[in-house]
């Protein structure tokens, strides 16, 4: 289409052609022709850009900013990689956009984290370790001999 069009702008105004007569002879579709050269519809890669919710620079910029995040230990969840880019976009973003975000950029995200981080997080989150942390806190409180000492508000010392 891209070629056709640049056919159409080198006729001379006073040329009269059809873009039925072009599209033919380029091997397109006439109202598609029409509408491109007119700039009522662009093509789909234009579209696709303008209708993604963030600039590639700022999805590299997120990317970027999700590895240092890696680094350091602490990998976002998904809700948190929605919310950094929401912020970015200064909107909503919509609750697929993380999943869309991770299969555009395989490569760099899925060796690093996944479900699996999220998983890992919820384990840590357990009953049983909560427990254990107390009674080895108690124990060594006992070993140490530490004794509690309470604290009399001054009003009631009299």
């Amino acid at each position: 289409i891209e070629a056709t069009i640049a056919a159409i702008k080198l006729l001379e105004p006073r040329e009269k052609s059809s873009y039925c007569k072009i599209a033919t002879e380029y091997y397109c579709n006439r109202i598609t022709l029409a509408r491109r050269y007119q700039g009522l519809a662009s093509s789909r890669s234009t579209m696709a850009e303008n209708q993604q919710a963030l600039h590639p620079q700022q999805e590299q910029e997120l990317l970027r900013y999700i590895e240092r995040l890696t680094k350091q230990g602490l990998p976002p969840s998904r809700p948190m990689i929605r919310r950094f880019a929401s912020q970015i976009a200064k909107r909503e973003l919509g609750i697929h956009w993380v999943g869309c975000f991770i299969q555009r950029y395989d490569v760099y995200l899925i060796s690093r984290w996944a479900t699996a981080i999220d998983r890992s997080r919820h384990q840590a989150n357990s009953g049983l370790k909560y427990t254990f942390y107390f009674e080895l806190l108690a124990n060594t409180t006992l070993s140490l001999a530490i004794h509690t000492i309470w604290m009399r508000k001054a009003s009631s010392l009299g």
